[in-house]
């Protein structure tokens, strides 16, 4: 504990670390999300048998580099009827979120650095659930300021769709995610993650599978991602809330949808499987249960058609809602009883 308050008391040194640990998880993220893109396209094409991306690097493994360097240097092109700072602003409120989001994920215990302990989490927030909720609901401002100021009527299907998706399905992920609480008796996600220590059994997964159900379902319709890509339907809407983007603010969208999902993956492994918990050193343990998380949206995309919009609504309140609410009774009669 010494050890602990010698490094909150030295400011310099405490900056130092806080400022290491948030470049080494954004590095992280980025690589992952730069290569998830080539991963699903790889993975989608064998479950299709064909190739996917092969020609740039050896097998194709410099691909992502490619695509990032060719939008880079693509014409911006902002409609001349658009809201220009809200056009330009949208992107990046739907980028940051993912990103700040990740710093109340535990990634592991602590590791002990010239005599300082140092916990493997950015920020330990006593209501770190609470903060990611808040945090997952900003995302959806930036895709209906997208496709409002993007004066285009397919544009503004899209922002109007992910607005009422996001108000269906945060609900019921939100109410899923209750019954953890229950158990744990805390919103601290360190706190989850010791509650889930000991033994494989004790993970949440076990005790709460409908909640665990529940919540994954819910995740792919809170990033947007088939069966439930309502908001940019190519099909039906061009490419929904981004149809005007080009260039760089383009990207901007495909690696807040990829940063989304690593985020949620680590969030279901932290509320659900242990977190870092497992038999290699807590990073890589956590590292594969998102990849896990990862391939099983991947593997979604490349199974099942997407919804009709009526569907979607139906499911959210009629099954999510009420199963939800039932999962917190069961919990509660469980817990008290």
């Amino acid at each position: 504990m010494s050890e602990m308050l010698s490094l909150s008391n030295d400011p310099t040194l405490f900056i130092a670390v806080m400022l290491a640990k948030i470049l080494v998880v954004f590095i992280v993220v980025i690589l992952i999300v730069a290569y998830a893109t080539y991963a699903e396209r790889k993975i989608i094409g064998h479950m299709q048998t064909r190739l996917g991306p092969t020609m740039t690097g050896p097998l194709g493994l410099l691909q992502p580099i490619a695509d990032g360097l060719k939008l880079f240097f693509k014409e911006d092109i902002i409609p001349s009827q658009a809201s220009k700072l809200a056009f330009i602003l949208a992107p990046m409120m739907i980028l940051v979120p993912a990103f700040i989001t990740v710093a109340v994920i535990p990634f592991g215990d602590s590791i002990t650095v010239k005599g300082y302990t140092v916990p493997l989490q950015i920020s330990d927030l006593n209501i770190g659930v609470l903060y990611i909720l808040a945090m997952s609901g900003l995302g959806v401002y930036g895709i209906v300021l997208a496709g409002w100021s993007s004066n285009n009527k397919y544009s503004l299907l899209g922002g109007v769709r992910s607005a009422a998706q996001m108000i269906s399905y945060e609900l019921a992920a939100g109410l899923a995610i209750i019954s953890v609480f229950m158990l744990s008796g805390t919103l601290q996600l360190s706190d989850i993650v010791a509650a889930q220590s000991g033994s494989i059994l004790n993970w949440y997964i076990f005790s709460q599978p409908l909640a665990f159900c529940l919540f994954v379902i819910t995740s792919l319709a809170e990033v947007n991602r088939t069966p439930f890509d309502l908001p940019e339907a190519e099909t039906e809407l061009v490419s929904g809330f981004c149809t005007e983007y080009s260039s760089m603010k383009y990207a901007l969208f495909f690696m807040a949808e990829y940063a989304n999902m690593v985020v949620l993956s680590a969030i279901t492994a932290t509320l659900f499987l242990g977190g870092p918990a497992g038999p290699f050193p807590g990073p890589i343990n956590l590292l594969i249960k998102v990849f896990a998380f990862m391939f099983f949206f991947i593997w979604i995309r490349a199974t099942f058609p997407r919804v009709r919009y009526d569907q979607l609504m139906y499911l959210g309140w009629k099954v999510f809602l009420p199963l939800a609410l039932l999962n917190i009774v069961i919990t509660g009669a469980v817990v008290v009883f």
